[in-house]
Order: C-alpha cells, then structure tokens, then sequence
C-alpha cells in the first residue's frame, strides 16, 4: 500500500511547518500602519464637558476644532487651519487672550494680544496693517493694571507698525472672570506673491527655528510662584513681521513653503501638523535644536519636552534645501533671529509622522500631546 492509501483525514508530516517569523521590520510597519489608521478616522469629542487639554493646541484641541467649529462652519477658506484666512489680497486672523498671570517677566497680557496676532498674519506671508481689540473685565479689576495694559497694547502695536483701530468692552460679575482677557484680529495685505501653506512641505526641504525654543511657556510658568525653582528667564514675546519680512524677500518667491509661530503645543505640534498637511515625514536632530540652559533645566525639573513648550516670539519655516543658507543668514542679520538653526529635514516616509533623531543615536516618534502641562500661557 502506498503512503496516504486508506487515509481519509490529512495526511501529517513528521515535522511541523515553522510559524511565519515576524521581523523588528514588520513590527514597526504594523505600528505605523495602527497609527495611520487612527490618524483617518472621523474627529469626535468623546467628552461631554470642555476641559483644560481642549485648549491646550494637542490632540484634544485638534479634535474639538475638527469635530465642532469645523463640523459646523465648514467652507473652502477654514479648512485648511492655517494660522489665518487669506482671500481677496488680505489675510484675516483672531485670537483670544486669557493668560495667566497678566504681568510676567519681559511682558504681559496686552503686549502678548498684540504680538500673537501680529505674528498670525505674518505667517500667511502677510503685513500686518490693522488690528482690533476687544476686552472682558471683571468687575473689581483695577484701572491701573487696565491702564498698564493698554500702555503696552500701544507700545506692541508701535514696534509692530500696526493701528488698533477699533474694538469692544464688556465687564462681568465679580469672580465671573479673572481679571481680564482680550479678544484681537487683524488684517493684514498680501505685498508678495508667495503664498505659505502647512501642505505645501516638499521631500528635501529643511526645518529651519528662528531661536531658542520653550522661554516664554517655562517663564510663565515660574511666574506664577507655584514652584519652587528659580530661574533667570523672560517671554520672548516679539512682533515677527519684520523678521519674516527678511526670510521672504531673501528666499525669492516659493522657496519658503511654510511658516509657523511655535506657540500653545510648542514646536512638536507646528512639525505635526506639515506632516499631515503635506503627507511627509519630519526628520528632526535633538542636538540641533537650540534651547538655553535655564529652560532645559527647568524641563528636566518638571519632566517637560522643551519641544512641547510655547514661544511667542519664535517660528519655524520650512525652507527649499537650495535656499537654507539665504534663509538662515536672513534670520540671523535680525536681532530675533540671531539664534535660527536648521533643526531638521523633510522625508518622504513614513508620512504623517514625525520623528527626532535622538542624542544617544536612537529615534523616537514625537506625537501630539494630549493635552498641555502647562495651561493658559497665551
């Protein structure tokens, strides 16, 4: 009889089949994939109350902007959430102010309205011409600190060369506010033909910071005397119009694909957000990325990235690699960028993601965060 004659059920063999072996490889090709696949599903807010983390400029802001204000206003001119509207020769910006404290080191509240919005328009490639400004009191605010802060708004809007040029006051109960917080927009005119955009990144492009990141988050921070941690640091609050200004007329038109103010989720979130719009991958050195000693410091006390931290006078620009030298040399003849480093590169894969490059030779992906550790710093 032959072998396997008679037999009905499968014949078996001496030695089993050695399972499908799954390679360091494959297993980070089924974590990229997990994660794209979570990147596509449909924004929800699965909370049922706001918190904190909503408005933090993490994934919970993200997911809150996507899945209501997007959800409901939608049109041609939001969805791209660039740092402002550009239609008909203008851009078009706003942003709320409810920082605290109001006074901190190197400036406070109405300084910090004026700069934020001023840098807004900037980063749509466009001079900032006029601004308004609206006000929520609290009843009991005393005149003097409003008084301080409007010397100030004026003062920012000098340095900037804007006008403020119309506005709005409304005053609540006691303990129905916290002071004071200040609503700005602005208009600004489109001179150039360049136009930015987070999704025009190219593979080859390089990232380019305009100086030392996470000094007015870690400022704020210690101003508000939670801490027992000293340090000798100031916001580095500033108008960005004239610096960008430079980088523009330097790099000719279309060399400058984007431009980002690193402000709430510092600058991990600006380099996530052109991974996504421009479906590329971010390549970013740890050594390269400038940071001053007082604030590594204070991140290390308090278990923070320096790269999740705010600034308010700080960009980043993702630059034509033909261009990266005109670029820096630009930045660096301006007193606000005299600290600009090239902190990374463009890819082509894994899109979407972003990863750092670490100082032990390693490398991690640098995601959104969830929320902030540390609310309210604008």
């Amino acid at each position: 009889m032959s072998i396997g004659e008679g037999v009905t059920g499968p014949v078996e063999t001496s030695a089993r089949e050695a399972p499908e072996r799954i390679t360091p490889v494959d297993r980070e090709q089924q974590v990229l994939d997990r994660i794209e696949r979570v990147r596509h599903r449909k924004a929800r807010v699965r909370e049922d109350l706001i918190t904190l983390a909503h408005g933090a400029g993490g994934k919970a802001t993200h997911t809150l902007i996507e899945a209501v204000f997007l959800e409901s206003f939608r049109n041609p001119l939001l969805e791209p959430l660039e740092d402002g509207a550009v239609v008909d020769g203008l851009a078009f910006t706003t942003d709320s102010y409810v920082v605290t404290p109001l006074f901190f080191p190197g400036g406070d509240i109405g300084d910090l309205a004026v700069n934020g919005t001023v840098n807004d328009l900037a980063m749509c490639g466009a001079r900032p011409r006029y601004l308004s400004a609206g006000f929520i009191l609290e009843e009991g605010f005393p005149v003097a600190d409003l008084r301080r802060i409007t010397a100030s708004m004026a003062a920012a809007a000098r340095a900037a060369d804007v006008w403020i040029v119309t506005g709005d006051t409304k005053v609540v109960e006691r303990g129905k506010a916290d002071g004071c917080y200040i609503t700005t927009s602005g208009v600004g005119t489109l001179d150039r033909p360049t136009r930015l955009s987070a999704a025009a990144a190219l593979p080859g492009d390089v990232v380019i910071v305009s100086g030392p990141i996470g000094e007015h988050g870690i400022t704020i921070m210690l101003a508000r005397g939670e801490l027992d941690i000293e340090a000798d640091l100031t916001s580095d609050t500033a108008p960005l119009n004239a610096l960008t200004g430079l980088l523009l007329d330097a790099c000719g038109d279309g060399q400058v694909r984007c431009l980002r103010d690193a402000t709430r989720g510092g600058v991990a979130t600006i380099v996530n957000e052109v991974a996504a719009a421009s479906k590329v991958a971010v390549v970013l050195e740890e050594d390269a990325i400038p940071v001053r000693p007082a604030v590594r410091g204070a991140c290390e006390l308090l278990g923070i990235d320096p790269l999740y931290v705010a600034c308010e006078g700080r960009m980043v620009a993702v630059v034509a690699e033909r261009s990266a030298e005109v670029a820096l040399a630009a930045l660096r003849s301006h007193p606000l960028g005299a600290g600009a480093a090239v902190i990374g590169r463009i890819g082509g894969d894994p899109p979407g993601l972003v990863l750092l490059k670490t100082s032990f030779g390693g490398t991690r992906i640098v995601d959104l965060l969830v929320g902030d550790p540390l609310p309210r710093i604008c």
